[in-house]
């Protein structure tokens, strides 16, 4: 794997900051500071009084920074609303972060407290806690801070003030109008996001949409994302005899749902995991242009096998990224009877399997969902959408009941943006490296509501490592990174979008 370049490294070489190391460093020290104060407050959106620390902790901090404020009522958690202030002849900027966390298991990190962030350095027999106050001669770029957030979303967040604080100190007259807005509840799918955006369509309206959430690609090159994949659910439970029964007398006679159910799903791939329930893939194609773009990315096939130790993998699409182009179905979980010392000689009374259907733009999810049940019922299944009373039972062979989540749609920018382009090239000539341009990544991030109701265009620009254990324990922000999220930040803050074509 390609090793991270040194930020300092960067600077010095570019030139951009040659007479302000010294205020970088502060800013970066200072960052590391305000991470350990906000990472403090808890951030599960379940809970509210949290949340709401959060958002005060939040007021605070960008209205010293000079920004107007406002918290946005939703039907769940309130949204952060923070704009500088506006001029009729600037484009605008409209940049989307959250600052909810997923919950934790303090007992599976290896801190006694996930929202106390902790300093190591990794040595040869694993990570060392080191003391803040060694941070005060150097700061080393390999050094992480672990906690809750760190990454995902908050060290974004603080890379973003510190930059604006940088950007006020070198008296930079900023070439956008700048509006942020940071979600409470991201990590539990944004359900009130859609209504939100619409309430409040005119405060939200700008020229383009940038999101800074997840990681820079496994390279550490930069990278640019123009679009997420969405996702919608299915549970499907088979059923058989009423209770479970004793296999010795009733094998062989009772129906077992665990086989049904297992039946059921294999036939909807075929051996090279590929969906075969007619019309899944409608609508997606990709041109030469588009599959030179996905084959640029690099992408080390044999590192992927290696970490997920797999001979083989899927044959969806001819690589790894052609196959997040297309649509997935997937069985993310199975459960039938008893296993391990608990087995028992049963018969089980129901199966039931947990699928998700990750979508591209090309793919609707409900009408994804109704294929499926359409596929199902010509198994020769009867569909409920409860559980199947006794008479049901008696009156049908087959029986499954299916219960639906809602969809988050997709949404994916043209590789051919003018704006796209723009950030590309700023990005390439920043830090003199390839970009990594990637059409769409693999995972969602609940912001089509934005893309759908204001007709803009979207980008995902990420800033932290690749290997920073999101929503696991021992989350981590690499150092290095908030150097390179602050100068990701400064260069677009402080250079004019010009002409772009």
């Amino acid at each position: 794997m390609r090793k991270y370049l040194v930020f300092f490294m960067q600077f010095i070489m570019l030139g951009i900051w040659a007479q302000e190391q010294g205020e970088l460093k502060t800013q970066i020290r200072h960052s590391i500071d305000e991470l350990r104060d906000f990472v403090k407050i808890p951030n599960d959106a379940l809970d509210g009084a949290n949340i709401n620390r959060n958002i005060t902790w939040l007021t605070k901090k960008f209205s010293e920074r000079g920004f107007n404020t406002t918290v946005l009522p939703t039907t769940g958690r309130p949204l952060f609303f923070a704009a500088l202030p506006m001029s009729d002849d600037k484009p605008t900027l409209l940049i989307y972060m959250h600052f909810d966390g997923q919950s934790v298991d303090p007992g599976k990190w290896s801190q006694k407290n996930p929202f106390d962030v902790v300093l190591r350095s990794q040595t040869e027999s694993g990570w060392e806690d080191r003391n803040f106050d060694e941070l005060k001669d150097s700061i080393p770029a390999n050094w992480r801070l672990f906690g809750r957030s760190t990454a995902d979303d908050k060290g974004p967040i603080v890379m973003f003030l510190n930059t604006i604080d940088l950007l006020k100190k070198q008296e930079v007259t900023l070439p956008y109008n700048v509006k942020v807005i940071l979600d409470g509840e991201e990590e539990k799918g944004s359900d009130p996001l859609a209504k939100a955006v619409r309430e409040y369509r005119e405060l939200l309206e700008a020229d383009y949409l940038i999101i800074n959430d997840g990681p820079v690609h496994t390279s550490g090159l930069p990278t640019v994302i123009y679009g997420c994949r969405g996702i919608t659910s299915l549970t499907l439970t088979a059923y058989g005899p009423i209770k479970p029964q004793h296999s010795g007398h009733y094998g062989n006679y009772a129906p077992n749902p665990a086989l049904e159910l297992s039946r059921l799903l294999s036939g909807m791939k075929d051996q090279d995991g590929k969906v075969i329930i007619p019309g899944y893939y409608d609508g997606i194609s990709l041109d030469e242009e588009t599959r030179k773009i996905l084959q640029s990315v690099p992408d080390d096939r044999d590192r992927i096998h290696e970490l997920l130790q797999i001979a083989e993998p899927e044959k969806v699409g001819d690589f790894y990224q052609e196959s997040l182009q297309y649509p997935s179905l997937n069985v993310r979980g199975l459960s039938s009877g008893w296993v391990g010392d608990e087995a028992r000689t049963i018969i089980p009374a129901s199966a039931t399997a947990e699928i998700d259907l990750r979508l591209v733009p090309e793919s609707d999810g409900s009408r994804l969902k109704k294929l499926v049940r359409e596929h199902i019922k010509r198994q020769g299944y009867f569909i409920t959408d409860s559980i199947p009373d006794r008479e049901m039972r008696m009156q049908h062979p087959r029986i499954i009941s299916i219960s639906e989540s809602g969809v988050t749609d997709a949404f994916r920018t043209s590789l051919k943006d003018p704006f796209g382009n723009y950030l590309v090239q700023l990005l390439s000539d920043t830090f003199n490296e390839q970009v990594v341009q990637i059409r769409i990544m693999g995972g969602t991030v609940p912001i089509a509501p934005f893309i759908n109701e204001l007709q803009i265009p979207a980008f995902i620009l990420p800033l932290v490592n690749p290997d920073n254990n999101q929503h696991s324990p021992d989350e981590n922000l690499k150092i290095g990174q908030i150097g390179y999220g602050i100068q990701v930040f400064y260069t677009l803050l402080s250079t004019a979008p010009g002409d772009i074509h």
